[in-house]
């Protein structure tokens, strides 16, 4: 699709910037890796071949007893035991590193946290762990939050805004005095009461962080919706019976996100 002449000059100029350029093609290239984590670093093995028969330790649990051994729980693929047993009449193909984020290695000989080696390429961390394989999963969960916290914000900043500029009146006074009541909200200290009644986790986290960062993008809106709706081109397309949804997101919403 060509890109209109405002968007190519926009292009030219981040090329122009050799730094960030390749820092954004390099990143891309980490995230697009992190997200198959599992393929990278994992304790379970990618591929099994035993006796002539093929599993798929990373998307399907198999029982030890799959293997020849004596338990119906899942086998354990760190187990020298269960290794011999599959070796003795097939193979494993394992991942580049064989420790995913909370794989302990008590095979490690130095105290932990332990230097880097030809095992543990970043070293272990206090408990033994694999410090690299915590840092490829521990990428892919930081970028993810940002995005998802990033695009989930703007959507919600741009609607308040929209609405509040495009219908001004009591919607754009209520909102704001709303705005200003929640800004005020200390963001932490909600964070710790919370924290105490309900475990912590990724999607609690993001969305009580969404709550209160969406409103970054609603001043700017707002005022250029304000500054658009009395617009010749709105007021023809009233005159002509266009819906405000449409006015709202064909009409002037790309003219309120050139201020960006």
């Amino acid at each position: 699709m060509a890109m209109n002449p405002l968007t190519k000059a926009r292009w030219q100029r981040f090329k122009a910037n050799k730094r960030g350029y390749w820092s954004t093609w390099i990143f891309m290239l980490l995230f697009v890796l992190s997200l198959f984590a599992e393929f990278i670093a994992n304790d379970k093995p990618l591929l099994v071949e035993y006796d002539n028969q093929w599993y798929y330790p990373i998307f399907e649990q198999y029982a030890e007893t799959e293997f020849g051994g004596e338990f119906e729980t899942e086998a354990d693929y760190t187990d020298p035991y269960v290794i011999e047993l599959i070796e003795d009449k097939g193979y494993l193909i394992w991942p580049l590193i064989r420790f995913s984020y909370d794989t302990i290695n008590y095979d490690i000989v130095a105290s932990v946290p332990s230097a880097p080696d030809n095992v543990n390429w970043l070293g272990t961390d206090d408990k033994g762990r694999d410090v690299l394989a915590r840092v490829i999963y521990g990428f892919r969960i930081s970028v993810l939050f940002g995005f998802i916290l990033t695009i989930v914000s703007s959507v919600i900043g741009v609607g308040v805004g929209a609405t509040q500029g495009y219908y001004g009146g009591w919607v754009d006074l209520f909102g704001q005095r709303f705005i200003e009541v929640w800004s005020g909200m200390p963001t932490l200290f909600l964070l710790i009461i919370l924290s105490s009644f309900v475990e912590p986790n990724f999607w609690w986290l993001l969305g009580i962080m969404v709550l209160f960062s969406w409103m970054s993008l609603v001043g700017v809106v707002r005022a250029e919706f304000l500054r658009c709706r009395n617009f010749d081109y709105v007021k023809a397309a009233h005159a002509m019976g266009v819906d405000d949804k449409r006015i709202m997101l064909r009409h002037m919403l790309p003219n309120a996100m050139v201020v960006h």
